[in-house]
């Protein structure tokens, strides 16, 4: 009997995953890779800015195989980048098992292609390419060039990887491997039978619950407000780096964030990298 998992990994709260779109590029390459050097079966998933969710049909030591192969490459990546160590070696991971017999299967779907349109990134989960959100009931066939195409140096240099992937994979001109070469998208759409049904769920999932009660994130996306903190620590205090800043230079650009973006506080301190307590301790001086 098949087994299914909702994977989720904590939300990273002084720090992100992802700062920008190569970011994001990389970590869509590394979820082909790790689905198949692991053997997962990936039937939806969502890159957030300082998380991941994925759906998967294996056993859970093959979930957490998946994860943890994820998290390393990725890890690795950033390393190289942008020189911090041991990223995601302490992010936990909740793996929960899925029922396919009460409609479970279909929320935890719909729960994780919602996270864009509960984060206010994005109007439909159709509207966020990092991840799945796009590729169920689409009859429009993505234009992409087969790996068999490139050249082994090539592919490394677009991968970040030297792994050996399946020449029917696609990379289409996003320059990451596109989800419909991996992921069981026929198999998903049959779970769910039609687009309306899909749309049900959706509009049901406790992310859209969220949305219209007025508790989502802000609306600017968080590597918006990186490169805007970036920006106002030059032009501001003529500095590169906010770890160069004073405490009261701190929280100026903290208000200037809050006031400019309309950014809680939670997503200042992901994007800023400075501890929660020690924002609200600055703001309160």
């Amino acid at each position: 009997m098949e087994q299914y998992f909702l994977v989720t990994t904590d939300h990273l709260e002084d720090r992100l995953w992802f700062r920008d779109d190569e970011d994001f590029r990389v970590g869509m390459n590394y979820v082909a890779i790790a689905s198949f050097i692991t053997g997962v079966v990936v039937l939806a998933f969502i890159l957030m800015s300082n998380h991941v969710h994925f759906v998967l049909s294996c056993s859970r030591e093959r979930a957490e195989l998946f994860i943890n192969r994820f998290k390393r490459l990725y890890a690795a990546y950033y390393q190289r980048k942008y020189g911090v160590c041991e990223l995601l070696r302490r992010n936990g991971v909740d793996i929960r098992n899925v029922s396919q017999s009460d409609e479970s299967l279909e929320r935890a779907i719909a729960y994780v292609l919602m996270n864009s349109v509960a984060a206010n990134i994005s109007l439909e989960p159709s509207g966020y390419p990092w991840g799945t959100g796009n590729v169920l009931f689409n009859k429009n066939t993505s234009p992409g060039r087969f790996l068999r195409e490139f050249s082994g140096r090539s592919l490394i240099r677009i991968l970040k990887s030297n792994a050996q992937l399946p020449d029917s994979f696609k990379i289409g001109s996003g320059g990451y491997i596109l989800p419909e070469s991996y992921v069981k998208v026929k198999v998903v759409e049959s779970l769910f039978r039609t687009p309306k049904r899909l749309g049900y769920f959706l509009r049901t999932s406790s992310k859209a619950r969220q949305k219209l009660e007025g508790v989502a994130a802000p609306s600017f996306r968080d590597q918006n407000i990186l490169s805007a903190s970036e920006d106002l620590c030059r032009s501001l205090f003529r500095v590169n780096l906010i770890a160069d800043l004073s405490v009261g230079q701190k929280a100026e650009l903290l208000r200037q964030l809050s006031r400019r973006f309309s950014a809680d506080l939670n997503q200042i301190c992901r994007v800023t990298g400075i501890p929660y307590e020690e924002a609200a301790r600055i703001l309160d001086s």
